[in-house]
């Protein structure tokens, strides 16, 4: 009995030394977009035929169940080097459909997550995701609200608006994963996209003004350009209002120099998390800590024409058996 007793009092003392000395629990949630994850089989309605074996990709087995193993590959290395059992969630972009996500989970390593997803009505068949882990983020609740087109162009339509709700660290978190649309709709398609996420936020912060609330996607888009600005994502934490987002990713690319895609010799950062002003409190909680742009040589082109940028699946219509043209970011928390 007194030993026990002891053993307790040990425990509550460490407890104890480690609050003071400011040690915290850290956690990540990440964002990718996986460009083009299509299986090789045709869905009815959606246009994949060049992501069929007879279409101009040549998509077969073998490129497929290689594409699956990269991309398990470079998602079970995010934040591993930091947060040991990895992102709580990762939102995800160009999925095809249910089968490509139960497939990569079928990965080893991948096989402690489970996968959130709606079929949209994107004419390629692309949507997007989040992949969760359970032991990490508890899933309450989860929608997709589809985009209204701007001024009536059903051409470039944005991918529905995918909300997922839940707990984490025994919070309430939720997120809204994108994809906007391309470069090849001018800027007030996408100014458009982000008139409905900040009406989607301003609807769940009245609801719970303290929410946690966490914005990621491909935006097609860089964070100091109009879209973002309308979303509210401010690039310094003194800037971020009641209702607005802080955008660690602006300083990144502007001041660094850091994107996440490359295009014509000059880099991009359209791949954001952007977080809610109770995500940056001081207090007791999980709080914004640091983040990161995951560059790493295995996921950079070495030679050739395209020495520098993402390494991708393909180039042209040359399989080049690499990853995304995109790379992943990654924001930490800690508790």
């Amino acid at each position: 009995m007194k030993k026990l007793f002891l053993l307790m009092i040990f425990s509550l003392s460490a407890v104890f030394v480690g609050a003071q000395n400011g040690k915290h629990d850290l956690y990540s949630v990440a964002f990718y977009n996986l460009e083009n994850l299509f299986d090789t089989i045709h869905d009815a309605g959606k246009n994949d035929y060049d992501f069929l074996p007879d279409g101009s990709y040549k998509w077969n087995s073998r490129k497929y169940e290689a594409k699956l193993a990269n991309m398990a590959k470079v998602l079970s290395s995010l934040s591993r080097g930091r947060v040991k059992q990895g992102p709580a969630f990762i939102g995800v972009a160009e999925v095809e459909n249910d089968r490509v996500l139960t497939d990569l989970l079928k990965q080893p390593s991948m096989s402690h997550y489970k996968f959130i997803h709606y079929e949209g009505p994107d004419k390629r068949g692309i949507d997007c995701a989040l992949l969760y882990d359970p032991n990490q983020y508890e899933v309450t609740a989860s929608k997709l609200v589809l985009s209204e087109p701007y001024q009536g162009d059903t051409v470039h339509l944005t991918r529905g608006f995918l909300i997922v709700d839940g707990r984490m660290a025994g919070e309430r978190v939720c997120v809204i994963v994108n994809h906007w649309p391309s470069r090849g709709a001018k800027s007030p398609v996408r100014v458009h996209a982000a008139r409905q996420v900040r009406a989607l936020a301003d609807s769940l912060q009245r609801e719970d003004r303290k929410l946690k609330l966490v914005v990621m996607g491909d935006m097609n888009d860089d964070p100091m350009d109009e879209s973002m600005q309308t979303l509210g994502a401010r690039k310094y934490k003194k800037e971020v209002k009641k209702a607005d987002f802080f955008n660690p990713w602006w300083e990144t690319l502007e001041d660094d120099g850091v994107g996440t895609l490359l295009y014509r010799g000059k880099w991009n950062l359209f791949d954001q998390i952007v977080l809610s002003k109770p995500l940056l409190k001081k207090r007791r909680g999980l709080r914004y800590d640091h983040h990161e742009v995951f560059y790493r040589d295995f996921l950079i082109q070495q030679d050739g024409k395209y020495k520098g940028s993402p390494l991708r699946t393909h180039g042209g219509r040359t399989w080049l058996n690499g990853y995304s043209d995109h790379l992943p970011t990654i924001i930490y928390l800690k508790k």
